[in-house]
C-alpha cells in the first residue's frame, strides 16, 4: 500500500493549526498564496464564520490587469482586509500564516494589515 507523501507546507500549517485559533476575541487572521492569487480571512473558529475576507478574484482585483500573487498585491490586500475586519469591529487579530515562511509576500500582507489597524 503506497503512502501519501504531505508537502512541507501543509505539515507545517497542520502543526501551527494545533496552536492557533480564532476567538470571538481576537479571530484568526489566516492568509493562502497560490500560485496565481492571494486569499485573507478574518475566521472565527468557535462559531465556525467568516468575518471578513479578501481574495485577488473579486471584481476590485480582476480589474486590475497587473493582479498577480506577489508583494504589491499583498499590500493590497493586507490594507482592505484590515479595512473589512475594523468594519465589522474587529481590532485584534490572531495571525495564521498557512505554513508558509513569514517572508515576503506573507510579511507584506502582515504589515500591510498592521498599518491598516489590526492588532496582533
Amino acid at each position: 500500500m503506497a503512502t501519501k507523501k504531505i508537502s512541507p507546507i501543509k505539515m507545517r500549517h497542520q502543526r501551527i493549526r494545533k496552536k492557533v485559533a480564532g476567538t470571538p476575541q481576537r479571530p484568526r487572521l489566516a492568509v493562502h498564496f497560490s500560485g496565481q492569487h492571494i486569499y485573507a480571512q478574518v475566521i472565527d473558529d468557535e462559531a465556525g464564520r467568516t468575518l471578513a475576507s479578501v481574495h485577488t478574484t473579486e471584481k476590485d482585483f480582476t480589474d486590475a490587469k497587473a493582479t498577480k500573487a506577489n508583494v504589491a498585491t499583498a499590500v493590497k490586500v493586507g490594507k482592505l482586509v484590515a479595512e473589512r475586519a475594523k468594519s465589522k469591529n474587529v481590532g485584534a487579530v490572531v495571525f495564521d500564516r498557512g505554513g508558509f515562511i513569514y517572508h515576503g509576500k506573507v510579511k507584506a500582507l502582515a504589515d500591510a494589515a498592521r498599518e491598516g489597524g489590526l492588532q496582533f
